[in-house]
C-alpha cells in the first residue's frame, strides 16, 4: 500500500469513527480512491458507537506496517489518531470503569502533586495500573463532570467515608490538585461542570483552558461569587451557560453573562421567591437577539418576564416551576408578558403545569412560522377551557410537530382526528384527560386506529377511561409492520383501575409478536393484581 493511500485512509478512518459509521454507511460512500474504498469495504466496522468498540482492520490487508499482534495493527500514528477520539468521551459513560478511570487520572498527577498529597497523609490507590501510562490521557478530555471528581473522592477516601471520619481538609487539597491537573493539561476542553469552591480561574493554564470552553454549568451553592468575576475576565466564548441555585443578583455572574460573544443557550434555576434578580435579566435581555435556547426554572415571582420580548430568534423555550410556589397575581403577570412575546422561529415549547391557559398557548403558537417540532403543555385544572382551540391551532400551524403532550376532553376528539391527519410527522403523543367522568377511551383508540400517521410509535394516555378488548386489539393490529410503545396511566401517574387481566393478556400477546416493544402494562405491578 502506498503512503498516499495510508494517509487518505487515516483521514477517512477519523471521519468514520467520529460519526459512528457501520457497514450500511459504505453503500453510497466513497473516499475518491478506489483502493481505499475496496480496503474499507472489505474491513467494515461493526461498532455502532465509536467509543464502545473498534474493530481492527486485518493485518494481511496492509504492507510494511509496524504491528503488535497479527490480526490487527497498532503503530504510533494509529494511536495518535484513535486514542484522543476514544478518550474524548468514552470514560465518562461507563460505571464499570469508574475506578480504572479514577486511577488513570490520579496517575497523571505530576510528581509535585503526588508528593504534596503524600505529605498530607493522602494515599493514592495507584496499584491497579499494571503498566506505565502510554499517553497523558487527561489531555484528551473534552467534558469534565462533577461525577468524575466524586468517583475519585470516593475511591481515595473510601475508608474515611466508611468510618465517618472528617476528611474535608484532605478532600479540599485533593480537589485542588486534580483541578490544577485538568486546567493545565486538558487541551481540548469544551464542557465543564463547576461545582466546587476552588478558585479555578486562578490556576496555572486557566487563560488557555477557559478561553476555549463552550459549555459551562455553575452551581452557586458551591461556587464562590468572587470567582465568577475572575472567570468573566478570561471566559468569553461560551455558547451554553447553565446556572443553578440563583438567589439574588451576583455582580460576577452578571459580568460573566455580559462578556459572552456567542451565547446561544441559557438555563437559569432560581431558589428564591423574592424579586432580587432584576439586573440579571436586564443583562440577559441584551443577549436576546443571539440566544436560541432559553430555560427558566422557578422564575415566576422572582423577575419580570417583560425581557422575553427581546428574544426574537428563540428556537427552544422551557419554563417550569415547583408547584404552588407562585401566587395567582404572579402567574397572571407572567401570562401577560408571554402573550405579548413573539417567537416566529420557535421549534420546542415546554410550559410548566398550570402556567398558561390553552387560549394563550394557541395565540403564541399561531405567531410561529410552522417549525414547532415539540410541544409539552398541560394542566391539572379540570375546568380548563379551550383545549380544542389549542389542538386546532397545532393542527393548522404545526405541520412538523413530532412530540406532543397536552390535555383532551370529550369535545376534543374531532380535533384529535384533524391533528393526526394534518401532522403526519408525529412520533410521540401523550394525552391527559380533563374529566374523569367522561368515558372516551374507545372513541380515542378508534381514531388512533384509523388515522395515526405511520411515524407515530409512542402513545401515552393518562385517565381513568374504559377500553374494550376488541377495540384495543384493533388498535394494536393497526400497528402490524410497525413498533409501538404504549402506556396507560391513572391521572397523573399510577395504576389505571379500569385495566383488567384481559387487557394485560392482549398486551402480552402483541408484545410476544413484536408489535408492542414496551408498555407499562407489562410491569410486574399489573401481574400482581390478579
Amino acid at each position: 500500500m502506498t503512503n498516499d493511500i495510508i494517509s487518505k485512509l487515516r483521514a477517512d478512518l477519523r471521519i468514520s469513527i467520529i460519526y459512528s459509521m457501520g457497514r450500511d454507511y459504505f453503500i453510497n460512500w466513497t473516499s475518491g480512491n478506489k483502493d481505499v474504498d475496496e480496503l474499507i469495504q472489505q474491513s467494515q466496522l461493526d461498532a455502532v458507537y465509536y467509543y464502545k468498540c473498534l474493530e481492527w482492520i486485518p493485518f494481511e490487508k496492509f504492507e510494511n506496517i509496524t504491528y503488535i499482534a497479527k490480526g490487527g495493527f497498532v503503530n504510533r500514528e494509529w494511536c495518535r489518531l484513535v486514542v484522543p477520539i476514544l478518550w474524548g468521551k468514552y470514560p465518562h459513560y461507563y460505571m464499570s470503569v469508574t475506578e480504572k478511570l479514577s486511577n488513570v487520572i490520579l496517575s497523571c498527577l505530576p510528581t509535585s502533586s503526588k508528593q504534596l498529597l503524600f505529605d498530607n497523609n493522602i494515599r493514592l490507590p495507584l496499584t491497579n495500573l499494571s503498566i506505565p501510562l502510554t499517553f497523558n490521557y487527561v489531555s484528551f478530555f473534552k467534558d469534565l463532570k462533577v461525577k468524575t471528581m466524586d468517583n475519585i473522592i470516593n475511591l481515595v477516601f473510601k475508608e474515611e467515608i466508611l468510618n465517618g471520619f472528617n476528611y474535608s481538609k484532605q478532600r479540599n487539597l485533593l480537589e485542588q490538585e486534580i483541578y490544577k491537573l485538568y486546567i493545565s493539561q486538558c487541551k481540548s476542553i469544551k464542557r465543564l461542570e463547576w461545582e466546587t469552591s476552588q478558585s479555578l480561574p486562578s490556576f496555572p493554564g486557566a487563560l488557555t483552558f477557559f478561553s476555549q470552553l463552550c459549555n459551562l454549568a455553575i452551581d452557586l451553592d458551591f461556587v464562590n461569587p468572587d470567582h465568577l468575576y475572575e472567570m468573566a475576565q478570561i471566559c468569553k466564548g461560551l455558547s451554553e451557560l447553565f446556572v443553578y441555585n440563583i438567589s439574588q443578583d451576583i455582580p460576577g455572574l452578571i459580568s460573566l453573562l455580559d462578556v459572552q460573544r456567542n451565547l446561544k443557550n441559557v438555563s437559569l434555576d432560581f431558589q428564591t421567591k423574592k424579586k432580587m434578580c432584576d439586573e440579571l435579566f436586564i443583562t440577559l435581555a441584551r443577549k436576546g437577539s443571539t440566544i436560541n435556547d432559553l430555560t427558566l426554572y422557578n422564575s415566576i415571582g422572582v423577575i419580570s418576564h417583560s425581557f422575553l420580548t427581546s428574544f426574537i430568534n428563540l428556537k427552544d423555550l422551557v419554563i417550569d416551576h415547583d408547584d404552588d410556589r407562585e401566587s395567582y397575581e404572579e402567574i397572571k403577570e407572567f401570562q401577560k408578558h408571554l402573550a405579548n412575546s413573539n417567537f416566529p422561529n420557535l421549534q420546542y415549547l415546554s410550559i410548566g403545569i398550570d402556567l398558561l391557559s390553552f387560549k394563550e398557548l394557541a395565540m403564541l403558537i399561531e405567531k410561529t412560522k410552522g417549525n414547532l417540532s415539540s410541544i409539552s403543555v398541560y394542566t391539572s385544572n379540570k375546568s380548563s377551557e379551550n383545549t380544542g382551540m389549542l389542538l386546532k391551532t397545532i393542527s393548522n400551524h404545526c405541520p412538523k410537530i413530532e412530540n406532543l403532550t397536552t390535555n383532551i376532553g370529550s369535545k376534543d376528539l374531532i380535533y384529535v382526528k384533524s391533528l393526526l391527519l394534518n401532522c403526519r410527522n408525529l412520533v410521540n403523543l401523550s394525552f391527559h384527560s380533563l374529566n374523569v367522568n367522561e368515558d372516551i377511551g374507545d372513541e380515542l383508540l378508534n381514531i388512533l386506529t384509523l388515522f395515526s400517521p405511520k411515524f407515530l410509535t409512542d402513545v401515552t394516555i393518562y385517565g381513568d377511561w374504559k377500553y374494550s378488548i376488541d377495540v384495543l386489539e384493533k388498535f394494536f393490529e393497526s400497528y402490524r409492520g410497525r413498533k409501538l410503545r404504549f402506556y396507560i396511566y391513572h391521572n397523573y401517574i399510577g395504576i389505571n383501575i379500569r385495566i383488567t387481566k384481559e387487557h394485560v393478556g392482549v398486551v402480552k400477546k402483541y408484545y410476544s409478536e413484536g408489535i408492542i416493544i414496551d408498555s407499562n402494562l407489562l410491569d410486574s405491578v399489573y401481574y400482581n393484581l390478579w
